[in-house]
């Protein structure tokens, strides 16, 4: 068993490595890591579905899609991941309660109460603080989670805040779940820095033995090139999403304003915006609309094509957010 050890926060980087030791590594393997704050979907979720969109946009907060299916996380300070590559079982490739059994025996070791709960939740008191995905690759199974230990649940829960009645699409819908992080189950919880280490130690006598290798993702041109071509980019985050109905409304200088869009791999197939007396501009930008990715650059750009925008502006205005996202 080999222990991948680094320092890389950057989100699409530290998802590129998985898929990199999932396919280049022989052997079984794991590694610990962390990442700046961000938002992973699963493979056949639809993105803007998932994430409150406005805000996250505003925050600079990127959306990353994995290999594996499943729900919705957020990843960021306070919270751990962790990666188990593993050789499959013929018929039982995917299985959660084996590959989560080591990090919730090592959270009863420390007095923590962790449950396997749901379908793949690591629960204490009722309260998730791990969710968990798979992808199977030929004879072996990637298995991911998250470990909430003191992260900020206001920034989590404002990120993935859903927003009712605006998609309609067959993408798979994350189980919204009340979360909690492991450091309040402690009566004097270790630092992050100090829980990370222990449970390291913990799977390198578990898995003994253990040949730990130190890392410089952003140095191996095959990661980078997955990161530059796939987990950074808008065409795979956003664009894979399934085809889904977008309706949006908001208020402009007391008027009510309505958008419907039909997309299809990202591109916006058909558009009916009502504006103000639906004035000539207004029928011009829904005409523009079609052709285009339902990207908030490219309909920024529009919305100043069509003088709706100041030519200077760097965002989008929060009333065409709401209308258009």
């Amino acid at each position: 068993m080999k222990l991948f050890v680094h320092s890389e926060t950057h989100p699409a980087c530290n998802i590129a490595l998985e898929e990199y030791l999932l396919h280049h590594v022989e052997g079984e393997c794991m590694m610990l890591w962390s990442s700046g704050s961000s938002v992973v979907i699963g493979k056949h979720q639809n993105a803007l579905a998932e994430v409150n969109f406005p805000h996250i946009y505003k925050k600079g907060i990127p959306v990353i899609r994995r290999l594996s299916g499943g729900g919705t996380v957020f990843h960021g300070p306070g919270n751990l991941n962790y990666t188990m590559i593993m050789e499959g079982e013929t018929g039982n490739m995917v299985n959660f309660r084996k590959h989560t059994a080591p990090v919730i025996d090592f959270l009863n070791e420390l007095g923590v109460p962790a449950r396997f709960e749901g379908k793949n939740d690591i629960r204490v008191n009722g309260l998730k603080i791990s969710g968990n995905a798979e992808h199977v690759y030929k004879q072996k199974v990637l298995h991911h989670g998250t470990l909430l230990y003191d992260a900020d649940l206001t920034v989590l829960s404002e990120a993935i805040r859903e927003r009712p009645d605006r998609y309609s699409d067959r993408g798979v819908k994350s189980v919204r779940s009340q979360v909690g992080n492991i450091s309040e189950f402690f009566e004097s919880p270790p630092s992050f820095h100090q829980f990370a280490a222990q449970l390291k130690a913990y799977l390198k006598q578990r898995f003994n033995p253990v040949h730990e290798e130190t890392l410089v993702p952003s140095a191996i041109p095959e990661v980078t090139a997955l990161m530059n071509s796939k987990y950074d980019r808008w065409t795979w985050n956003y664009g894979y999403s399934p085809s889904y109905t977008f309706s949006g409304q908001s208020t402009k200088d007391g008027v009510r304003l309505f958008c419907k869009l039909e997309v299809k791999e990202g591109i916006i197939r058909h558009a009916v915006v009502n504006g103000a007396s639906h004035s000539n501009s207004w029928k011009a930008f829904e005409q523009d609309l079609p052709g285009n990715f339902h990207e908030p650059s490219i309909l920024l750009h529009l919305l100043q094509r069509h003088d709706m925008v100041p030519g200077t502006a760097d965002v989008m205005p929060d009333h065409f957010l709401e209308l258009l996202f």
